[in-house]
């Protein structure tokens, strides 16, 4: 891996936690997680003319992961909004690869090595550390909202994986799929903040445009990586973003940033190198 391509990473993992911190600051307003999903789509549609229409054996997987996209931003948003962002994400992002080894044992057959296994055991010695000793304990409404994030995460992830495995055309599948997901936005947003469209101003469209712009980079810039380095690497090194999230917590949100939260942020960025390169 060439110097270019390891910080392209590290640059695509601080974008993943800086649209994620902008969706904790506005979680208490409308400005969340879903006007974020919403703006990746709206950016995702001058570029479906160049892709074509989706393959049929690219339709149920992807009405499959919309159904799982949709969850997954719905109870991330709720998460966000009853816990700090210092331990939501880290406990988000290290309990999803967790599930995702044990779905892809029970269900594909896919059983870990020594190493992954060792990694899955770090894993839940970090998920639990920051959950009980990472500062202000999580209230059970927050971290039932968090597992539930993971669970949608490790679903999508399998989902995805099938999807873009089915046609072979993984860019033209990311697209509809974030622009698929994105017309359902306005409907969960009057659903779960009773929010219309209309009633957005433009500080609320300035701050999801900027959060939809940063996860669709984040997200293109590790799929560009994918294709100059083994996949195994980027995946793993992509998951520093727990590291920038944490120093997030500190630096911009003004959460307590203790020596137990840094601890169990390594330990879970432990883990998930373990699993991933495993």
């Amino acid at each position: 891996m060439t110097p270019f391509i390891f910080a392209a990473i590290l640059l695509a993992a601080l974008l993943h936690a800086l649209w994620n911190a902008l969706a904790k600051r506005q979680a208490a307003g409308r400005v969340s997680v879903l006007l974020v999903s919403l703006c990746s789509g709206l950016f995702c549609l001058p570029f479906l003319p160049l892709v074509g229409l989706p393959a049929s054996a690219e339709y149920l997987w992807l009405a499959l992961s919309i159904l799982l996209h949709s969850g997954y931003c719905l109870f991330l948003g709720r998460a966000y909004r009853l816990g700090e962002f210092g331990q939501v994400y880290p406990l988000a992002r290290g309990s999803a690869p967790l599930l995702t080894l044990l779905l892809g044992a029970l269900l594909l057959g896919e059983w870990p090595g020594p190493s992954a296994t060792m990694g899955a055991l770090m894993l839940v010695s970090g998920v639990l550390l920051m959950a009980w000793r990472g500062g202000i304990r999580l209230a059970p409404a927050a971290l039932v909202a968090v597992l539930i994030t993971a669970m949608f995460t490790a679903a999508y992830t399998l989902s995805d994986g099938m999807g873009a495995r089915s046609a072979g055309e993984p860019i033209r599948y990311t697209l509809w799929l974030f622009t698929l997901t994105a017309l359902l936005m306005p409907l969960l947003m009057r659903w779960q903040s009773r929010t219309s469209l209309r009633s957005l101003s433009r500080a609320d469209w300035y701050s999801g445009a900027i959060g939809g712009a940063l996860s669709l980079l984040a997200y293109g810039i590790v799929i560009w990586a994918m294709t100059q380095a083994p996949i195994g690497l980027v995946a793993a090194l992509r998951e520093s973003s727990v590291l920038f999230a944490v120093l997030l917590s500190g630096l911009w949100l003004g959460e307590r940033l203790g020596r137990i939260r840094v601890v169990a942020a390594l330990v879970i960025l432990g883990g998930i190198l373990l699993i991933r390169l495993g």
